[in-house]
């Protein structure tokens, strides 16, 4: 299940006693922290619930606390956090885990303490003999990255629990601003919010003057000018980079690192990969695939080479050179649109 799921179940019925929330998105491992926290009333979470980091402290201190009874109260609250023993990971180091006793208490969980491990991985070591009997206790919770879509959605349904509405255009802005990042999308929010709270409307003019764009996001607006040989909005756009105080050695390697990207594009999609498959290979963001693939539709795999070759030549000059970069960009944008 989700987390958006996790939290309506648990108002409505009683927990589980085991769970395990797997995923690497943090602002998801929060929200579903929140809501376990929900099942401890305020006055009773000194005493009834315990946090463990695993690899600072032995699994055995947390199975002692789910042991014990709760205090003056209906449950208890153990959360595991970091059990990177799931794992294939190899943590040096002297905590010594107890996963002999871990498995027995699996075996045999306290009725009245819900254990939730924690795990911001992208995956376990299904091998493992512990993640197996895991696995067959507990109630799996995703907090795996969302993609585009459905970070729209939970961006949209949590303004309207909150009272507020996103334009179209708006939440498009602002995905393109955080490149889908749902962590980052969330943390914009609560500004976003605050300038809107009047009328309780979020426009596009308020994403564009509250959530900056990232360097990433700026040299694909080059990128795409350079491609169409949009000489006066290629410079214009160079110098205001520039003039925000980006170094030109950063700016042509973000250059690079985005040509570089659109040429693996090119060649990943002639040989039939999917997008999600892309993204994967590349260990790239859904979102910037996307973005990309549907640039180098547009183009050749030469025309993406002859400019990838440009810019490395630039960076070479940087390098050894005492020549202005904005000439030398200049020079780029000649000898590449003919």
């Amino acid at each position: 299940m989700d987390v958006t799921e996790l939290t309506k179940q648990l108002t409505k019925k009683a927990p589980a006693m085991v769970y395990l929330v797997l995923g690497t998105q943090q602002v998801l491992q929060q929200a579903a922290i929140d809501g376990f926290l929900r099942l401890i009333p305020a006055d009773q979470r000194v005493m009834n619930v315990g946090r463990y980091d695993m690899e600072t402290t032995p699994v055995a201190s947390a199975l002692d606390d789910a042991m014990a009874a709760p205090f003056f109260g209906e449950r208890r609250l153990v959360l595991v956090n970091k059990p990177y023993f799931l794992t294939a990971e190899k943590k040096g180091g002297k905590v010594d885990h107890d996963l002999a006793s871990l498995a027995n208490y699996l075996a045999h969980p306290e009725p009245t303490t819900v254990l939730v491990f924690l795990a911001p991985y992208e995956k376990l070591d299904g091998r493992k003999k512990i993640v197996k009997d895991l696995k067959k206790v507990a109630v799996t919770v995703s907090a795996a990255p969302l993609d585009e879509r459905a970070a729209r959605q939970q961006v949209v349904s949590q303004l309207t629990t909150a009272g507020f509405q996103i334009d179209e255009d708006a939440l498009t802005t602002l995905v393109q601003r955080t490149n889908a990042d749902y962590g980052l999308m969330i943390a914009n929010l609560t500004k976003l919010k605050i300038l809107a709270y009047q009328d309780k409307k979020i426009t596009k003019q308020m994403v564009v003057a509250l959530v900056p764009q990232s360097l990433d996001d700026n040299v694909f607006d080059l990128v795409t000018a350079v491609l169409h040989h949009d000489q006066a909005r290629s410079l214009s756009l160079y110098q205001q980079l520039l003039a925000g105080q980006k170094q030109p050695l950063q700016i042509n390697a973000v250059l690079v690192s985005q040509f570089r990207l659109l040429i693996q594009l090119k060649v990943l999609s002639q040989r039939g990969l999917s997008q999600g498959s892309m993204a994967s290979k590349l260990n790239v963001h859904p979102y910037r695939v996307k973005l990309g693939l549907r640039t180098v539709r547009q183009f050749t795999l030469a025309s993406l080479n002859n400019a990838f070759l440009g810019l490395i030549k630039i960076e070479q000059q940087l390098k050894t050179t005492q020549q202005d970069p904005e000439l030398l960009f200049q020079l780029f944008l000649l000898q590449y649109d003919r």
